[in-house]
């Protein structure tokens, strides 16, 4: 019996030790004690407890001190490591060096801290930022028409496009200094998103130059020389950029374009200089058709060591003004019908200086590093900003159509069917506009969160899709049948082109989520590899001991945590010091979920190694758990942030819950395709001692976020908030105007019922004249909502031909 006591004695100090990551020490004592109680359980002679005693010491020196530790033990795990470590190419290594790590970092530690998050400041506009929403992009907004922009022109009207100039849209990312806007990324996000609610080509337009492009690259990597003469250009639309990487044989493998450019010496402007004879052939060019200014990457060779030592420089980046002798470029792609400015351009050894390139002649061959770090922040604003724009008009117009539009006698957002998919696309509309500002905030905040913007990037897109498809199938015909009284067609048919852009979605997630988070935001696994394969001698037999015994530490942690959250049904799990009775459970499964997220891919890499990389559907779902993890913590703080409101409970409840069990899912998946099997058992056991914990949002709380959008409303506005809000008679301005009639005239139309069961169907005898008047204004306009657009054989082609015409004399007039 003594000996079982002491047995689980010992368990409970190695669960308690590694619950808390205690130092070394700690568990060197509880070890020795341990060894005395079991000498003296086994009754030993004075020898053998000499000589237990002895290698006890000898085994507490070896672990204890740092210098024998390495000797004996992590010098020669290094050694291994090194031989199968995979080498790095430079281009991976400027991938994973891009950015900096943020909340991703606490998700990956498995020890989130609520607190620290919770404390950051909600992000705010400016009186200046707000004050040019509420003017220029409100007046943009209304100047545009989707179905003239799409259909009739395939472009933006000069008017739009000059607008667009004139009042700073493309320099907003630009320092006022230059004179450019300045703007936040919380305002630049803003921007973006309330017009992608009117127009997405206007949007593209006004969101590519603020993105990755020259105008950012300048800020952070050009001489001064060229600040000076391109930002003021840039900044008052004197010049259009565009930015060429896509080859037609590297799409999203961009870093193996094989683009490429020569130094050597030509004539320039009647002079010899030191400059590239560039090739290149690009496509997929936003703006590329009517840019003045190309940002061009290539990959430069220095065969005659004209500027160094090295023969193969890498990728370079250079601002090549496309007037430039032997630049093609104008001609269009159509991109699913959008009308944005997109197509190809391409050169052959088209000569420019060496001062072309972006940051000078020192800049050379650094391209790749250059794009990574813009990347990691442009990413995190454009297209999920663009993402939660269509959702939020998503929401407010879907939810309006399906209270006119009646069938069975039934607005149709109150049937059930209808109901779930409209309770889909509010409580989506809410997380994704979390994700959104909490993103922005930390772009603000300094960061440059590569792998967050990724996150965002992936799951603001394809949950945009979910919404676009649940809308298509609540408006049903009305939504197939393209015209300019079909808010939602142009919407689902780009919706493909997000997805695909700035990172294909499918490597993104299997690639790029995990695959670089587990490297970059890995509180351990970046200093061991940097020890292994940059460091050399002393300095990096310390480091590696220091990471790798600290690892040991963080892995055993994570795992008895993962199993205590697990039997207690994350009862310990940490929260934040004031959390709310109705999220602290929400903190909780957060915290449980890292824990068991961190000690998974810990487990992973170890049984997999190298292979994991190749592992991409494991490697996808590990970058879900990780993602739904920050979606929710999004989310979290945005209820915090914006004072707990009530009436907002159900789109947060519904969204979390759908996000853990998302996670769970993914769990489940790895559980049963992972490579070891026995050791897939001993994971399930451990992250879900007790089963699966978590189930899919209540059917409840479905119905309340459907009947957000079905009601106008405070809550309704909220979450839409930010959005243009149509007021003309323009279709999405008839659509507003008639759920207001809708809804106002609901008792005009119960008595009208009412009426028509005691045989009379006459409303100008059962209705009052104003009655009467405010239902026909209803019925006008709801009629006007559900009818379709309907075109003459050639779609109007002649009509529009005539009227783009008419307006070339006066254009050339005035130009």
């Amino acid at each position: 019996m003594a000996g079982l006591g002491l047995a689980l004695g010992a368990l409970a100090v190695f669960l308690l030790f590694a619950y808390f990551q205690l130092p070394l020490i700690w568990w060197t004592v509880a070890a020795g004690l341990l060894a005395w109680g079991l000498s003296a359980i086994a009754d030993l002679s004075f020898i053998s407890n000499v000589f237990l005693a002895t290698a006890f010491v000898v085994v507490a020196a070896v672990l204890n001190l740092p210098f024998l530790r390495r000797i004996l033990i992590t010098n020669n795990i290094l050694a291994v490591y090194r031989r199968i470590l995979p080498d790095m190419s430079q281009t991976e290594k400027e991938a994973i060096d891009a950015g900096t790590v943020w909340w991703d970092g606490d998700l990956f530690s498995g020890k989130p801290d609520w607190d620290k998050l919770l404390a950051v400041p909600a992000p705010r506009l400016s009186a200046e930022e707000q004050a040019f929403l509420d003017g220029p992009v409100e007046e943009l907004c209304a100047m545009c028409n989707d179905w003239e922009i799409t259909h009739e022109r395939q472009d933006l009207p000069p008017r739009v496009w000059q607008y667009i100039k004139d009042k700073g849209f493309l320099g907003m990312i630009i320092p006022k200094k230059f004179g450019g806007l300045g703007f936040s990324a919380l305002a630049h996000s803003a921007v973006v998103m309330k017009l992608s609610t009117r127009s997405a080509a206007t949007a593209i337009t006004v969101m590519v130059p603020n993105s990755l492009g020259p105008g950012e690259l300048l800020l952070h990597y050009g001489t001064d020389e060229q600040k000076d003469h391109y930002l003021p250009r840039l900044a008052k639309g004197l010049e259009v950029p565009c930015f060429a990487l896509t080859n037609p044989e590297a799409g999203s493998d961009a870093a193996a374009i094989p683009d490429r450019g020569v130094v050597c010496k030509g004539i320039w402007q009647g002079k010899e200089v030191l400059g590239m004879r560039v090739t290149w052939d690009k496509r997929y060019i936003t703006l590329g058709p009517v840019a003045t200014l190309l940002g061009l990457a290539f990959r430069l060779y220095d065969p005659e060591h004209l500027i160094g030592e090295k023969e193969d420089l890498g990728i370079t980046c250079a601002l090549v003004p496309t007037n430039t002798a032997g630049v093609n470029i104008g001609r269009r792609h159509l991109p699913l019908n959008a009308a944005f400015q997109n197509g190809p351009n391409w050169g052959k050894d088209v000569f420019m200086p060496l001062d072309w390139i972006i940051g000078g002649r020192d800049f050379a061959g650094k391209g790749w590093m250059m794009l990574m770090g813009c990347l990691a922040a442009g990413r995190a604003i454009s297209l999920p900003t663009s993402a939660v724009g269509g959702t939020k008009a998503l929401t407010r117009f879907t939810g309006a159509y399906a209270r006119v539009r009646a069938q069975f006698k039934t607005p149709i957002g109150r049937l059930e069917g209808v109901e779930e998919a409209l309770g889909r696309i509010a409580a989506h509309c809410y997380m994704m506009d979390a994700t959104r500002v909490m993103t922005a905030g930390a772009v603000d905040l300094g960061e440059k969160p590569a792998v967050l913007s990724a996150i965002a990037k992936y799951h603001m897109t394809e949950r945009a899709r979910t919404c676009i498809n649940d809308a298509m199938d609540i408006h049903g015909g009305k939504g197939i049948c393209l015209g300019p009284n079909n808010w939602l067609g142009r919407g689902y048919q780009i919706a493909p082109v997000a997805i695909t852009v700035e990172g294909a979605n499918i490597l993104t997630r299997t690639l790029i989520i995990f695959g670089q988070g587990a490297i970059r935001c890995h509180p351990y696994v970046l200093r061991e590899m940097r020890a292994a394969k940059e460091l050399h001698g002393a300095e990096a037999s310390r480091e590696f001991d220091d990471a790798f015994t600290s690892h040991v530490g963080h892995v055993l942690s994570n795992g008895v945590r993962t199993l205590v959250y697990g039997l207690t049904i994350s009862s310990f799990a940490p929260v934040p010091k004031n959390s709310s009775v109705e999220t602290r459970h929400y903190y909780r499964h957060v915290s449980r979920l890292s824990a068991a997220f961190a000690f998974l891919a810990d487990v992973s890499m170890l049984a997999m190694g190298g292979a994991l990389k190749r592992k991409e559907k494991i490697s996808g779902r590990l970058g879900d758990v990780l993602s739904m993890m920050y979606l929710v913590s999004a989310t979290l703080k945005r209820y915090e942030d914006m004072g707990r409101i009530k009436a907002d409970l159900p789109l947060l409840r519904w969204s979390v819950r759908d996000a853990l069990y998302h996670a769970q899912h993914a769990l489940d998946g790895i559980f049963s395709n992972f490579p070891v099997k026995a050791l897939a058992t001993l994971l399930r056991w451990t992250i879900f001692p007790l089963g699966m914990p978590f189930r899919p949002p209540l059917d409840s709380r479905n119905r309340e976020c459907a009947q957000i959008a079905l009601e106008p409303g405070a809550a309704r506005d909220r979450l839409t908030a930010g959005m243009y809000i149509p007021k003309g008679d323009d279709a999405t301005g008839i659509l507003e105007a008639a759920f207001l009639a809708a809804i106002a005239g609901e008792p005009i139309d119960r008595k009208l019922r009412e009426a028509r069961k005691q045989g009379n169907d006459d409303p100008y005898s059962v209705l009052t004249p104003e009655e009467l008047a405010q239902w026909q204004r209803k019925e006008a306009l709801r009629k006007q909502v559900i009818k379709v657009d309907d075109f003459p054989q050639d779609f109007g082609r002649a009509e529009i031909e005539q009227k783009l015409s008419a307006e070339k004399p006066a254009a050339a007039k005035a130009a």
